[in-house]
């Protein structure tokens, strides 16, 4: 499944740090694909990638594409902003449980006639910046 792509008429005002172990991740949602490492031994998906398994101390993890669907758990509006994001201001973040059990936090981006509240479903997109992408969640 491919992800929705918006365009953003900007660079991103705190671009991430990528490494060769991490560079999988940012081509492929450039690509509108999400995926992150699932460890062979104990089977549990890690977000952010990682080559070491935090639950087993594995080090077999493998990139495996992930279902981009789960629930706001929570979520807030910025409007006093750190000065990296002041002229974005105001912008949603939030927190979201995904339907493959974890639990991440990215930008929320709205939706026309739906409004924010915990337990909506929400899916993930990609905010396609001049300079790269970023990952999001946007109400199903």
């Amino acid at each position: 499944m491919t992800l929705e792509s918006i365009s953003v008429a900007r660079k991103r005002s705190y671009p991430p740090r990528m490494s060769a172990f991490t560079q999988p991740f940012w081509d492929g949602l450039a690509q509108g694909k999400w995926q992150s490492t699932c460890c062979e031994a104990c089977g549990k998906f890690t977000f952010p990638p990682k080559p070491i398994c935090p639950h087993c101390w594995s080090d077999k993890m493998q990139w495996k594409s992930l279902s981009p669907r789960g629930t706001l758990y929570s979520w807030t509006r910025i409007h006093a902003a750190p000065k990296v994001f002041a002229d974005e201001a105001p912008y949603a973040v939030c927190v979201v449980d995904l339907d493959i059990g974890l639990r991440i936090a990215t930008r929320l981006v709205e939706r026309d006639g739906i409004e924010f509240t915990c337990g909506i479903p929400v899916g993930l997109v990609v905010l396609q910046y001049q300079d790269g992408p970023l990952l999001a969640s946007r109400p199903l």
